[in-house]
């Protein structure tokens, strides 16, 4: 298996640079020989990556192993250009063994080119003369007879017999440009296809660096340069919920945002707008960022009112310009309209958002229109940034190909593209709702007065496009408008809020003190208060719904013994679930409560010395605490954290749409706390 391994080192070391290739982008191969099990004879083979992978992190399971005898025999049924698409289905008819990956459109390119290893890339630098207007001359002036450029053409079959002929009509080449797309290189060997692909690259980036003008984008606009960081991160803040919400007109997106100096650099550059307009090249680009982004034509300082305002206007006219786009190109046969909101939103002065359907996809799509500005500067430097046609764009985003690809893919899961908040989540209940809306596809802000704790619990859920970690100290309206603002410029907004920190001091009347008082009060029922109001402000300005949660308790209907100022500020809680549904519900946000009662084990509450007091005033020992809130049920069930968990998933999942202002007690049954 020396082949195979040399194929995923060597893909891996490609696939770890960003300059060499993009996020699962490109796709290297190797041809060797093994033994065939039926016949026990030799039989060459082609190792190359599958469908949908990524190099930095390939695998033997996502390699397709096909034989190489079969796949050149089917230049003899090829029917043609205009049928190509039909050939990518031939593939399954020439896989070796069992198991892999499902073969790429690209796996021609590889099968029919007479060399032992091939190397697609998407290097930024070899995009930018793909791109450029006298593309092959460069090519020419830059590698000399060493690559040879290849006019576009869409990946599949044909473009593979193309570079096969290339290949044996210039014996000395090392590789070749391919003309709006990326490169391709070959050897002998694995080690020196590696060292082509490099060589091919670092060439190109070493005439952009010596020969590109230093201006390629113009002059910069004074007036759309960067704000200050404080100043820019706080109107990205305020912008987010609404461009959100544009981007999620016609389906929810997550939204991911970045103020990398060269995105604005650009935004702020005199042929931004010119450029912006022409759109991204490489197919690997504008299947992630859409042909264009939407580019705010306002300067820095304007407000965010007006910014707000504009924003609306320019979405308007970018849905009614990207449905002509597709009317115009779409034939019987295309699939129907994806969507017509923009993946890349461009504010001058504040940087870049960028959406998908889940944190990873719309952080990556803002990373490639990062490629893509890298490699309008590389073009633009030395000649002028000439992109492929809306046409050419339209058969790849509405490829019959790449439509079977989305249609395999998984089904969402319940919570996909939602963003929750939890407050005390670091520990307790508020963990165990953290990990089950983590679990159900949600992403999640751990919100949490120890920051060390948030961040670890996080950390647990996976890695930050799945979960973050804040501190907020809920009874302070400051760290909750930061805490806010971290999960807004994290994931685009938020959709679900849950009201879950809490403490609890277990005395009777005559030995509550007024320090006593308020501090319960300031944790549970102010505190519940201002993240709802603070949070609101976001739902509202999305105007995607939303869901708001208290987690309340069996204490807010049920009168226990020395307990007045916890169960009072629980009463508090339980009845701002019911103002709070009817004042939101115009903005389609659901507002609802949970009970819980004797969650003992798992719980912060009880850790902090309130199971210790529950357990004297009922005389009984604290460790048999949960044993005895479970004997007094009518189920006779001990509740956990986890149970909780269940029911905020299923009051913020799409089986209770149209639910709200309910409380739902998770007590395992206590007849003196049913509602009435």
């Amino acid at each position: 298996m020396t082949t195979q391994n040399d194929l995923i080192a060597r893909s891996n070391r490609l696939g770890a640079e960003p300059h060499l290739t993009t996020y699962a982008g490109g796709n290297t191969s190797a041809k060797g020989t093994e033994t065939d099990p039926v016949t026990g004879e030799q039989v060459e083979l082609l190792w190359v990556k599958g469908s949908g992978g990524d190099l930095g992190t390939l695998t033997a399971s996502g390699l397709a192993v096909l034989r190489i005898d079969r796949m050149r025999a089917l230049v003899n049924v090829y029917p043609g250009v205009e049928r190509e698409d039909e050939m990518v289905a031939a593939f399954d008819y020439c896989l070796h063994g069992t198991g892999g990956a499902a073969p790429s459109i690209d796996t021609a390119m590889h099968g029919l080119v007479d060399a032992a290893h091939v190397d697609h890339l998407h290097p930024d630098a070899g995009i930018a003369i793909a791109t450029a207007k006298d593309g092959e001359k460069l090519t020419t002036k830059i590698f000399g007879d060493k690559v040879v450029w290849v006019p576009w053409r869409r990946p599949g079959f044909q473009l593979g017999l193309d570079i096969a002929a290339i290949k044996a009509a210039n014996p000395q080449a090392i590789g070749c440009i391919l003309g709006g797309h990326g490169i391709t290189a070959w050897a002998d060997t694995s080690a020196q296809c590696e060292k082509n692909s490099r060589w091919i690259i670092d060439t190109a980036q070493a005439y952009l660096d010596a020969k590109g003008a230093k201006a390629p984008f113009g002059k910069p606009r004074a007036k759309f340069a960067a704000l200050p960081a404080e100043e820019r991160r706080a109107k990205a803040a305020a912008l987010a919920p609404t461009i959100r919400g544009l981007a999620s007109h016609d389906r929810p997106m997550v939204g991911h945002f970045t103020d990398d100096a060269r995105v604005l650099d650009f935004i702020a550059s005199t042929k931004a707008p010119a450029l912006a307009e022409l759109g991204t090249s490489c197919p690997d680009h504008f299947l992630r960022t859409k042909v264009k982004p939407m580019l705010l034509d306002l300067p820095a300082g304007a407000s965010v009112e007006a910014s707000i305002q504009r924003l609306k206007e320019l979405h308007e006219k970018y849905r009614a310009d990207y449905t002509a786009y597709y009317t115009k190109h779409a034939t019987a046969e295309s699939p129907a309209m994806r969507g017509a909101d923009p993946l890349i939103v461009l504010v001058p002065g504040v940087g870049m958002f960028s959406f998908g359907a889940n944190k990873q996809t719309a952080r990556v799509a803002g990373e490639f229109y990062l490629n893509a500005i890298n490699v309008m500067r590389g073009a633009e430097s030395v000649s002028t940034y000439t992109p492929i046609g809306d046409a050419e764009k339209f058969r790849i985003e509405y490829w019959a190909l790449e439509e079977a690809k989305l249609q395999r893919m998984p089904k969402p899961k319940s919570h996909a593209t939602r963003v929750a908040f939890v407050t005390g989540a670091a520990s307790g209940i508020g963990k165990a709702i953290a990990t089950r809306l983590a679990a159900e596809g949600a992403c999640v802000v751990i919100a949490d007065l120890d920051l060390a704790k948030a961040q670890a619990a996080a950390a647990e859920l996976g890695s930050t496009d799945v979960a973050i970690g804040v501190q907020v100290n809920v009874t302070d309206q400051a760290q909750i408008e930061r805490g806010i603002q971290d999960a807004v410029l994290a994931f685009g907004g938020i959709d679900i809020v849950v009201n879950n920190a809490g403490l609890s001091l277990s005395k009777p009347l005559l030995d509550t003190t007024e320090a006593d008082w308020d501090l319960q009060h300031d944790v549970m029922a102010k505190g519940s208060f201002l993240v709802s109001k603070v949070a609101a402000r976001v739902l509202i300005d999305q105007g995607m719904g939303g869901d708001v949660i208290y987690i309340s308790s069996k204490n807010s209907v049920f009168a226990g013994p020395n307990n007045i100022a916890y169960s009072a500020t629980k009463a508090d809680q339980a009845h701002q679930v019911r103002l709070l549904a009817v004042e939101l519900g115009e903005h389609g946000v659901k507002v609802n409560g949970i009970n819980p009662d004797g969650v003992v084990r798992g719980s912060g509450i009880f850790a902090s010395g309130w199971g210790a007091n529950r357990a004297a005033t009922y005389g009984v020992a604290e460790d048999d605490l949960g044993k005895f809130y479970a004997q007094r049920t009518i189920l006779k069930r001990e509740v956990l954290p986890e149970h909780v968990a269940n029911a905020v998933a299923v009051l913020t999942g799409p089986d209770l749409s149209h639910t709200t202002g309910l409380h739902i007690p998770v007590d395992a049954g206590v007849a003196a706390a049913f509602l009435r």
